[in-house]
């Protein structure tokens, strides 16, 4: 059982709700960068959180790249906050 907290430490989506990954990523790169990202409609055509969450939540291959982009993202502020201390 002791095991769960180390895993939950290294995965850092454990806790990080679809709307907060849609809101963090649309304010970084806009829907227009989003939609070349990740080829879907819902950041193509008249884009909203609300539409997304509700297509991103049917829809597991969507929802695992615009995951693994929002990883990606996290990753470059990491590094970007190495190189300027």
């Amino acid at each position: 059982m002791g095991m769960n907290n180390n895993e939950h430490k290294n995965n850092p989506m454990h806790g990080v709700k679809l709307v907060q990954i849609l809101e963090e990523l649309e304010a970084k790169y806009g829907w227009e960068t989003l939609g070349t990202f990740v080829n879907i409609r819902c950041f193509q055509y008249d884009p909203s959180v609300k539409s997304c969450l509700k297509f991103l939540r049917k829809t597991p291959w969507a929802r695992a790249k615009v995951e693994e982009l929002y990883l990606l993202m996290l990753k470059v502020q990491e590094k970007n906050n190495e190189s300027s201390h």
